[in-house]
């Protein structure tokens, strides 16, 4: 009989080590391991036993001498094999071994934990089901229905269901457990278990017909049609207005992938959106819909992975780990919201779901669709390039006017005596929604009180002891904050240095709410933050009262500025609009109008008509006005002129890599030294230049120093091999040690 051997991807490779190893399958496991299961192997020269997924099986090995697989952990692969070859392409391109792919591919519920227990089990229930013929059973209830009335009412209704689980037979009944076993004894009855799933809390509604599209709906969902009918990958982007009826179009197109019995996933950028796209898709499409993002419990997420996985859910709704979804022959796969930099991943693996989609789509031959009001420099660019395919809606689906939109200086508001966070104009058009019985939302991407707080008299600051950083004063608690690390602390009521007496510097949406509560006594108001949403499922609590109880004001940071539709709210404020202009990063224009022109777009999506307010130090600055104007042409047109003159994103790509320890001199020459690797490199790369190093803009978070340098040229496997071959020399040489070395494809900060 000839040998087995699988080449393992191991969980206690570093990245340094990591490939695939190989183990002998004893003969009595053969049967039970495939690609992609889990097993237990002898690692290391101690041989300590940690986990492995299989990643092929073989005859042959480079190796004389073989160590063999220890146990088998799943019953079935829990990876397809085109699973695994993209956990290989994770690796390749985002720095980070096979087995932290895998980790971010499966929901947690399916690890184990310290005592070797899955963390979440299978749920069952007990069932009940007749044992005997249904005329039997109902001769026997005219039996017992005198002398063993409870046992009758139990026959009887399992005569008309034939199988029901057996809670809710008695609570139905109000029959007893003995009467249950009596006819379980008497052979009448059989009992036994039927997995049960944890599904999510999804607002019911009825189910609905397929929306009517307006003329250029059509249009371009016929355009997206042609391309989703192609048996080849293709990608478009689909540039609609805010409240032009993108979700319309993304509908019928599932609609049409679910016919053709094909799969299809819709990825948001926030958990605050899934509850209004669930409730709309489930209208339609009903069981089929499948939710996953990380507010659900562990138990939910692993059985809404189980429905996918089996087939019994064809259409997958979630943020972005919801990419890994195990769909079955994959049609579309659609990324609302395209441009938020919440689809990459800060952790690792440092993946970006649109890369992730790139490379699923082009496997499955399936068509990949981005869709905002303000895509991304980079899709656009790709758009203008013929990469992709472009459509466009350029109005609103109930061709309504864009709102209306006023820019206010607030320098002249300082000059008139108003230092508040409410200009005088906002102050009275929120005053007239409220008089109208009228919604209003408000922005400000700030959360707590005050950004800083100092002393008049010594100029004496709090900062954090971990992180170089002030502290935010959170008023609701009394406490500082740190908004890296979460250090906090009660204030003083005098200087710490000096006695002197603190002034409290900058806002945040705590502050603002607590200024709108002076302005307009009474008057109920709403904040939305991470502050107000940490709890599981708050985020959708909030906006269903905002909606239902149609609260007046609500003010919060970027989770109010997209994708939310309330047909009552008919004024935006954008509070400091140059808070994120300055930041320091090329893409600082692009988000500033990304989150003004979204936010806008919040107001007069109903029968009323909307405008806006935005507030400014800066009222003459490009950016703000293009904003103002919601001119997504002239904006792209000035910045991605910018972008050549900077040589960035893109023109070109950016590899960066970054040294972090708590030794700052050790983590600048470590940086050093990757800066020297990279530029030795660079010379036989043709167009790759090396920046740097430099410290990040938070140079110290939790007490380790953060350096950076950033390679950047076309995307190579040269470029992606130099820097993987730094990051491996810097990881394993001894002259190193303290220092965490890791690369990025350009990241969002």
């Amino acid at each position: 009989m000839s040998i087995c051997i699988a080449k393992i991807a191991v969980s206690a490779a570093t990245y340094s080590i990591d490939r695939p190893y190989d183990y002998l399958v004893p003969e009595p496991l053969i049967a039970s391991v495939f690609v992609g299961t889990r097993v237990t192997v002898p690692f290391g020269k101690g041989n300590r036993s940690c986990e492995g997924v299989v990643l092929a099986l073989g005859t042959e090995s480079e190796r004389k001498t073989l160590k063999s697989i220890l146990s088998v952990l799943d019953r079935e692969p829990v990876l397809t094999e085109a699973q695994v070859k993209l956990a290989l392409f994770m690796r390749d391109r985002f720095f980070c071994t096979v087995y932290d792919a895998i980790r971010a591919m499966l929901p947690a519920g399916l690890w184990f934990d310290s005592e070797g227990k899955r963390r979440a089990a299978d749920k069952t229930v007990e069932i009940a089901e007749l044992a005997v013929p249904t005329e039997e059973a109902e001769a026997l209830v005219e039996a017992k229905r005198l002398r063993s009335p409870q046992q009758a009412a139990l026959l009887d209704l399992l005569c008309c269901f034939e199988v029901l689980p057996v809670h809710d037979m008695l609570v139905h009944t109000g029959a007893k457990r003995p009467s249950l076993n009596a006819l379980v004894k008497y052979g009448a009855v059989r009992l036994g278990s039927r997995e049960v799933y944890r599904r999510p809390e999804i607002r019911s509604r009825e189910r609905l017909p397929m929306p009517q599209l307006n003329a250029a709906q059509e249009a371009s969902f016929r355009g997206l049609l042609s391309l989703l009918r192609l048996d080849e990958p293709r990608a478009a982007l689909l540039f609609g207005v805010t409240g032009s009826g993108k979700t319309s179009v993304y509908i019928r197109l599932i609609d049409e992938t679910l016919r053709a019995g094909r799969s299809a996933i819709l990825l948001v950028p926030e958990i605050a959106l899934t509850p209004q796209m669930l409730a709309a898709f489930s209208a339609h499409f009903g069981d089929t819909v499948a939710v996953l993002h990380s507010s659900l419990s562990v138990g939910e997420r692993y059985d809404e992975w189980k429905r996918v996985k089996r087939g019994e859910a064809k259409l997958v709704i979630g943020t972005r780990s919801a990419v890994f979804a195990p769909v079955s022959d994959l049609g579309i796969l659609i990324v609302d919201e395209e441009q938020e930099e919440t689809y990459k991943s800060e952790n690792t693996p440092r993946y970006d779901a649109r890369e992730i989609a790139k490379y699923l789509c082009s496997k499955a031959n399936a068509l990949l669709l981005f869709g905002s009001a303000t895509p991304e420099i980079s899709s656009m660019y790709r758009a203008k390039e013929g990469i992709y395919s472009l459509f466009e809606l350029r109005e609103r689906y109930n061709e309504q006017e864009l709102p209306g939109v006023r820019i206010v200086d607030m320098k002249r508001e300082l000059r008139r005596g108003n230092g508040g966070d409410i200009s005088s104009f906002l102050r009275d058009e929120l005053q007239r929604n409220i008089d109208c019985g009228e919604q209003s939302i408000l922005f400000l991407n700030r959360r707590g009180a005050s950004k800083l707080v100092s002393c008049g008299e010594c100029g004496y600051t709090y900062r954090c002891p971990k992180c170089s950083v002030s502290l935010t004063y959170h008023s609701a608690r009394g406490r500082l904050m740190c908004h890296y690390c979460g250090y906090s602390r009660r204030i003083d009521s005098s200087c710490p240095a000096c006695g002197g007496e603190l002034k409290f510097i900058g806002s945040g949406t705590q502050h603002v709410e607590e200024e709108l509560h002076a302005l307009f006594p009474g008057v109920e108001i709403l904040r939305m933050d991470t502050d107000t949403v940490t709890p599981v499922g708050s985020h959708e609590k909030l906006l269903d009262r905002f909606r239902d109880e149609k609260i007046p004001i609500m003010v919060g940071t970027q989770m109010v500025t997209k994708g939310l539709n309330f047909e009552n709210v008919t004024l935006v404020g954008v509070l400091c609009a140059d808070q994120s202009l300055y930041a320091g990063d090329y893409r600082a224009g692009e988000r500033t109008f990304s989150l003004i022109t979204q936010v806008v777009g919040r107001s007069g999506r109903g029968s009323k008509p909307g405008r806006a307010l935005i507030q400014t130090f800066t009222p003459d600055n490009q950016t703000i006005r293009q904003a103002a104007r919601q001119d997504y042409d002239d904006f792209y047109a000035s910045e991605i002129e910018l972008r050549r003159l900077q040589n960035a994103p893109p023109i070109v790509d950016r590899y960066t890599v970054t040294a972090a320890g708590q030794n700052e001199e050790q983590v600048e020459w470590t940086i050093r030294y990757v800066r020297d690797l990279l530029a030795l490199a660079a010379k036989d790369i043709p167009g790759t230049t090396v920046l740097g190093p430099a410290p990040l803009g938070v140079v110290k978070v939790n007490d380790r120093y953060r350096y950076r340098v950033n390679m950047i040229g076309r995307d190579s496997a040269a470029i992606r091999r130099s820097i993987s071959a730094a990051v491996i020399e810097c990881s394993t040489d001894k002259r190193f040690r303290g220092v965490s070395v890791f690369a990025d494809h350009d990241p969002g900060d």
